[in-house]
C-alpha cells in the first residue's frame, strides 16, 4: 500500500493525488513521510497541498518537525513555504529558533507569510516583542492580501506588539503610516474589516514628494 501511495501521489491527475494525500492522512504512517515532504516541494495544485499538510500533521511530530526544519533551508521557494505552513498547523516551539529572519523577510512573498503564521503561533512570550520589530520592517509590502495577513500576525501577537504599530505609525512613509493605522485598528477590534487604501497613500506620498520638488 505505501508503494501504491507514494505513486499515486506523483501522479499526473490532481485528483489522484489528493486521493493519495487524503489516504495517508487517514492511516498514517511514517514510511510515507519523505514522499510527503518531496511532494510539497513541487505540487501546483492548492487543494493537494492543503491535504499534503493536513497528512504531514497526523504523523507523530518528533519526526516530522525535525524534517520540516532541515526544509527551510531549501532553495526551492514552495519547499519552505509549505514547511512553514506545515510547522504553523502543528505549532511545536521547538521550531521557533529556526524561523529566521531571513525567512520572516523572505524575497518570495509567501514564504514570508507563511513565516508570519508560522512565527506568532511558535513564539516564546517573552520574544514576542523582538518579533514585531521585525514584522514591522514588512509594513506596506505587496498587496492587500499580503498587507492583511501581516496585520493578522501583529492581532496574534496582540499588546507585546502595541509599541512597535505605534511607532511605525510615525513613519516618514505615508505607506507604512497607513499600514500600520489599520494595523491597530484591526489590532482594537479584531472582528472590524480590514481598512488599508494602498493607494491612497499612494497618491499622498505622490503628493508629498512634488510637494518637495517645489
Amino acid at each position: 500500500m505505501t508503494a501504491q501511495l507514494i505513486r499515486a501521489l506523483a501522479d499526473e491527475r490532481a485528483s489522484v493525488r489528493l486521493q493519495a494525500a487524503m489516504a495517508a492522512g487517514t492511516d498514517p504512517d511514517s514510511a510515507l513521510l519523505d514522499a510527503l515532504i518531496d511532494r510539497c516541494r513541487v505540487e501546483p495544485d492548492f487543494y493537494v497541498r492543503d491535504m499534503l499538510t493536513w497528512a504531514i500533521t497526523r504523523l507523530p511530530a518528533a519526526g516530522t518537525v525535525p524534517v520540516l526544519i532541515n526544509e527551510l533551508d531549501s532553495p526551492i521557494a514552495q519547499a519552505r513555504s509549505q514547511s512553514l505552513h506545515s510547522l504553523s498547523k502543528i505549532g511545536d516551539h521547538a521550531a521557533w529558533p529556526y524561523i529566521t529572519r531571513d525567512l520572516l523577510t523572505d524575497a518570495e512573498v509567501e514564504v514570508a507569510r507563511a513565516a508570519w503564521r508560522a512565527a506568532v503561533i511558535v513564539v516564546p512570550v517573552d520574544e514576542r516583542t523582538g518579533l514585531a520589530a521585525i514584522l514591522a520592517t514588512q509594513f506596506g509590502r505587496g498587496d492587500t492580501d499580503v498587507h492583511r495577513s501581516l496585520s493578522r500576525a501583529f492581532v496574534e501577537l496582540g499588546s507585546a506588539a502595541a509599541p512597535v504599530v505605534q511607532a511605525a505609525r510615525r513613519s516618514s512613509d505615508p505607506i507604512v503610516r497607513g499600514h500600520a493605522a489599520a494595523t491597530e485598528q484591526l489590532m482594537n477590534d479584531p472582528e472590524s474589516a480590514f481598512g488599508f487604501d494602498v493607494d491612497a497613500a499612494k497618491r499622498i506620498a505622490a503628493l508629498g514628494a512634488a510637494a518637495d520638488d517645489m
